[in-house]
């Protein structure tokens, strides 16, 4: 079941979002070569709870860290570690989520780590591009589904040759719980799915790699990574559905 939110509830939601957002730019201010993932997580659990938050992540189905954070070939849940250093040219991808007073915010951004390559830097533009035209596709669009806003949105990426949507992963409900239903995937066939309406508040989250959108799931049994070895990027913003369009919740 679906659990739309009222006016209070989304204003609760701006806030969390709001931490949300604020943490995930402290850590990717911090991010330079020589850096471990572990010390990112460590500035971003640190600002979330000096903000009146709780971690969204920490613990959620026991996964160990308030951040995910994801280098290069991993596409999301990679865990943070002392061990992992961050080198010139890597990208970053930095999942975060906040909850404040019971409920979720949740962004995420891939970050250059110094100089990137071009090839890089265009996978990055088109994945953050595809996740802001999914957001004014659902604004300027009445009456759709889940499966409407998949579809447009695998054509966007797809259209740029040589990039793939990752399947499986994907976007989510959320308010009272860091999950809710239902799924926002990044692909699917019009008209499948559900109503996209009103009161919704949902996390959306392209996930792109350079080639093909294959993937395994490492031994750690969290850390997703592409099987051709090939770059992965991954952004994501809360919104709330309005009668008027769309409302982004995790803004600074």
């Amino acid at each position: 079941m679906i659990d739309l939110k009222n006016s209070e509830e989304i204003k609760i939601m701006r806030q969390a979002g709001r931490i949300s957002a604020l943490a995930l730019r402290a850590v990717g201010e911090a991010i330079r070569p020589g850096i471990s993932t572990m010390e990112l997580d460590i500035i971003a659990k640190e600002f979330i709870k000096k903000s009146n938050g709780v971690p969204s992540f920490l613990n959620f189905l026991d996964y160990p860290a308030t951040t995910c954070i994801s280098i290069n070939e991993e596409i999301v849940h990679g865990i943070p570690d002392k061990n992992k250093i961050l080198k010139e040219g890597d990208i970053v991808s930095v999942d975060v989520g906040a909850c404040y007073k019971g409920y979720h915010g949740d962004n995420a951004r891939t970050f250059p780590c110094g100089v990137i390559s071009e090839e890089a830097s265009r996978l990055l533009k088109i994945t953050e591009d595809s996740l802001y035209f999914a957001i004014d596709f659902i604004s300027k669009n009445k009456d759709i589904t889940t499966g409407d806003l998949g579809f447009a949105v695998q054509n966007f990426i797809e259209s740029n040759d040589g990039y793939g949507v990752v399947k499986n992963y994907t976007g989510h409900g959320i308010g009272r719980s860091i999950h809710e239903t239902p799924r926002i995937p990044n692909y699917g066939n019009p008209g499948e799915g559900v109503n996209i309406v009103s009161g919704m508040t949902i996390a959306v989250e392209p996930m792109v790699t350079i080639g093909s959108p294959d993937y395994k799931v490492l031994d750690d049994k969290w850390t997703v990574v592409t099987l051709s070895g090939n770059l992965s990027a991954h952004f994501e913003h809360t919104i709330a559905v309005t009668d008027s369009g769309v409302e982004i919740l995790t803004l600074e």
